[in-house]
């Protein structure tokens, strides 16, 4: 088969079905691509449940091109819930944020203003405001300035996975799990032909598409190519309680807060992530959490420590997305990001738009893989 001739197989293998895997997979699917998913766990399993889950770009504002795209990706998730039903895993409620010293509230306060700069939606309300209008169970002085993002939302990340994985399904997708990839294999023209799978088998593959989170660098590595990763690891826990006393996602001092279905609550704090090195149980890091989280909602006293995992998060060393095309490997892509909760429906569509079309979008030029060298020393 000549280099510029079509292959025969049509078929784009997707390792790792987290949110990007399953929003590439499910864009793809739905547009007539066969697509095998390839997981080592189950869907939606990995990062993607034990992330805060919070969808925004109120915290993207170190890069102007960054925040634009989190904004389509807030955009893409009220036309995905049109799209397949919102129920299970879509929370569209905002999101609340409020310090406790000065520094960290003038901080805030000026990246508020520099959001309602970029015409994005921003409330500065009182302590006394929100619990009179939103979250009656929060203990928060009167006068606290509290900014309310009221366009932002959180994500049952395992619950939407199910839902793109199961629709693709239904299209005609194939779904592997419990098993790795283990080698990519390259015809005499450089570009992808095979993939090798821990389990032997070896599927004919036209593209894949690297969404391996954490494993995205051992991926690449199977193509000779130096994808470069943070080491940043975050613990999250979940906490039961008979009634969620709180109704949306919120950073309050030195604790983050979001419900998580009827009968839990999921906790996050950067500070207590910065401890994982020096604590070897997590289960203290477990406590340390509730402990944060009782501060601001006395009622979570009542409530248990159910789980709690430290995952590893998945993301370049520049802290920005890659996404799209390798040209030194045809038919290889990438989707590797942090706030992959955020960004996995823009992501998804965009990066199914480009194998299929082979057209570059423009709102991904910052964030091609092309930046990081493409291959290892």
């Amino acid at each position: 088969m000549s280099v510029g001739s079509v292959r025969r197989s049509g078929r784009v293998v997707v390792i790792g079905v987290g949110i990007l895997g399953a929003g590439v997979g499910w864009n793809l699917s739905r547009q007539g691509a066969e697509v095998v998913f390839i997981d080592e766990g189950r869907p939606g399993e990995g990062v993607t449940n034990w992330s805060f889950s919070w969808v925004n770009a109120s915290n993207k504002t170190r890069r102007r091109s960054y925040f634009d795209l989190n904004v389509a990706g807030m955009a893409a998730y009220r036309e995905l819930a049109r799209a397949i039903g919102p129920d299970s895993w879509w929370y569209p409620g905002g999101h609340l944020r409020w310090a406790d010293d000065p520094a960290a509230e003038a901080r805030f306060l000026e990246t508020a203003e520099l959001l309602a700069g970029w015409d994005y939606r921003v409330e500065v309300c009182t302590g006394a405001e929100v619990r009179r209008r939103l979250e009656p169970a929060l203990r928060v002085p009167d006068r606290t300035p509290i900014l309310f993002y009221p366009d932002e939302a959180w994500v049952h990340g395992r619950h939407l996975v199910g839902r793109l994985v199961g629709r693709a399904v239904e299209s005609g997708a194939e779904l592997r799990s419990g098993t790795a990839v283990c080698d990519i294999g390259v015809g005499t023209d450089g570009s992808v032909r095979s993939v090798t799978l821990s389990d032997g088998s070896r599927l004919d593959a036209d593209s894949v598409v690297n969404a391996a989170g954490p494993g995205a660098s051992r991926v690449a590595g199977l193509i000779a190519r130096h994808l470069p990763m943070r080491r940043e690891p975050g613990v999250v826990t979940r906490i039961g309680c008979a009634r969620v006393p709180v109704h949306r996602a919120m950073h309050a001092p030195h604790v983050e807060i979001r419900p998580d279905g009827d009968a839990s609550v999921v906790l996050h704090s950067r500070e207590i992530d910065a401890l994982i090195d020096t604590v070897e149980d997590p289960g203290e890091l477990a406590r340390l959490l509730h402990e944060s989280a009782k501060r601001v909602v006395p009622e979570l006293g009542h409530a248990r420590i159910a789980r709690t995992r430290v995952a590893h998060r998945p993301i370049p060393a520049d802290g920005f997305p890659s996404v799209g095309a390798v040209p030194a490997v045809p038919g290889y892509y990438e989707a590797v990001s942090h706030s992959g909760i955020t960004l996995g429906p823009v992501i998804g569509r965009l990066l199914a738009s480009e194998i299929l079309s082979g057209q570059r979008d423009e709102m991904l030029a910052d964030f091609r893989p092309e930046r990081f060298p493409e291959s290892g020393s």
